[in-house]
């Protein structure tokens, strides 16, 4: 957990984890909070059950990496995700004269306006922001002893702010984002050896004739920036499931990651049975066991939280 973004304590930790987050600023605090725990996985993402004995150990190299994504799909407890990173808010979305802010239907939604212009994203900020996201929770996972790290697009399907026209700028900046923090940072890692990107492609997604997706997104970020960073990468169209059993199998301590809600609650939907992946994660690994606060009482013992700042990261957990 990072003590420079605004609001962070052990205490405020410690509410936000029983899903007591307050719109706005302590949502916004939630990205750059990582949740890590062991977490073995149960089942492939087709419900198909992963065979094990007790004699194996594979299991206990896996462990859980949870964070909270940018979100631009428009809701009130996401809405300083929209008043930080989108410059005319106020030209895309209806505001309620009340509060100037953007009105909200449903109890939760904003509704973009008739005829509404593109938004322009604050790309610096973004970019800074992201890159930060990105440099906390890799700190994290080695010095948790995570050898390879498994991610995941963040905030990059429904939450990356298609229908505002920014979508594709916003999955070109997440993979800049750490593309730049490997290149900056590998060097100092302690344990981490490889990073291993886990984006599936699910459709034939296609603008103005090419692909325009995450996987792309990753893949013409690293080939065209000719990536020089020391730690390898692999980029798969793959799921992260198959691709964290089968390096745990190999003998490496591994991470998955989790896109986690600014809520703040593990898998919060997961009685939907889905479709996001943390939902999917909730009914095929054992993470509702390890990060639920109902069900494991060490989440909410502040004695387990670390608290860093990433101006020096270097700094022991």
């Amino acid at each position: 957990m990072q003590t420079d973004a605004i609001g962070i304590s052990k205490t405020f930790l410690r509410r936000a984890l029983q899903g007591l987050t307050k719109s706005g600023a302590e949502a916004f605090a939630m990205k750059f909070v990582v949740r890590i725990s062991q977490c073995p996985i149960l089942m492939e993402f087709d419900a198909h059950l992963i065979q094990r004995e007790l004699k194996h150990d594979w299991p206990h190299r896996i462990k859980l990496v949870s964070v909270t994504g940018i979100d631009f799909a428009g809701r009130i407890h996401d809405i300083n995700d929209i008043t930080t990173y989108v410059a005319n808010w106020p030209d895309v979305y209806e505001i309620d004269p009340r509060t100037g802010f953007p009105f909200v239907y449903n109890g939760r939604d904003f509704r973009i306006k008739a005829k509404a212009p593109r938004a322009q994203l604050l790309e610096q900020q973004l970019l800074a922001d992201l890159m930060r996201m990105a440099r906390l929770r890799l700190y994290a996972c080695d010095k948790e002893g995570i050898q390879v790290v498994v991610e995941t697009g963040i905030g990059l399907g429904v939450f990356a702010g298609r229908h505002i026209g920014i979508d594709a700028r916003v999955r070109a900046l997440s993979a800049r984002a750490i593309r730049q923090v490997l290149e900056e940072d590998g060097a100092i890692f302690e344990n981490i050896v490889a990073i291993v990107f886990a984006l599936p492609i699910f459709a034939n997604d296609l603008r103005e004739g090419r692909r325009d997706d995450v996987y792309q997104a990753f893949v013409d970020e690293f080939d065209r920036s000719k990536y020089k960073g020391c730690v390898p990468v692999l980029i798969a169209d793959q799921d992260m499931h198959r691709l964290t059993v089968w390096i745990a199998m190999s003998g490496y301590r591994v991470s998955e990651l989790n896109p986690a809600d600014s809520h703040g609650v593990f898998g919060e939907y997961w009685q939907n049975r889905g479709p996001a992946v943390e939902e999917k994660l909730a009914l095929t690994t054992v993470g509702l066991l390890v990060q639920h606060h109902l069900i494991n009482p060490h989440v909410l013992d502040m004695d387990h939280y670390r608290l860093v700042s990433m101006k020096t990261p270097t700094t022991p957990l």
